[in-house]
């Protein structure tokens, strides 16, 4: 019986797996209660053993980006997510925070050493910052205005370019934010 019940907790957790690592077209913002009111507070440790607050970044666009590095969606989204970061490396320009969830400090580390990436990482019990967010799967992402006003939810993977297109219809322009040239 001991086995029978093994073998049912297994398929249950393959079965979670799969239902919060699914990857959606993320090519339309997905709606949520918060796009349009102000930002859940994030203030988080880090994985490089600072301290990170999404208030800290008033005044600039920022993508707050839940992952984890055992999620595939993830894992295929995060060169979007590098490239996004480097075309917006400029002062005041828009930023990536990412928040792990359920994930280990060692294998972040070695994820974001393979694969690149030097925003900051929020790490440690990111549960409730999940639930303040209403997180319903992995990969999800926020775009915050520079206000502290979510401005659009993405299930799914994210692409750049779908990013800056957000951002740009969001805020009225027509160019891409923060490559003026």
């Amino acid at each position: 019986m001991a086995l029978g019940v093994a073998g049912v907790m297994a398929l249950l957790f393959g079965v979670l797996i799969v239902a919060t690592t699914r990857s959606d077209d993320p090519k339309e913002s997905a709606s949520s209660p918060l796009v349009g009111a102000e930002a859940p507070p994030l203030v988080a440790d880090t994985l490089d053993g600072d301290t990170v607050d999404l208030r800290d970044y008033r005044g600039s666009w920022v993508l707050v980006n839940f992952f984890a590095t055992w999620c595939v969606p993830c894992q295929v989204e995060h060169p979007e997510l590098v490239r996004f970061s480097e075309q917006h490396a400029g002062p005041g320009d828009a930023h990536v925070i990412s928040v792990a969830f359920q994930d280990e400090p060692a294998d972040l580390k070695a994820f974001f050493a393979e694969n690149g990436g030097d925003w900051p990482v929020a790490v440690g019990d990111t549960s409730s910052i999940a639930l303040d967010y209403g997180v319903v799967k992995l990969p999800e992402s926020y775009v915050v205005a520079p206000s502290g006003v979510i401005v659009a939810k993405v299930a799914g993977g994210v692409k750049a370019d779908d990013i800056d297109r957000l951002i740009a219809a969001a805020s009225g322009a027509s160019a891409q934010v923060g490559n003026d040239g």
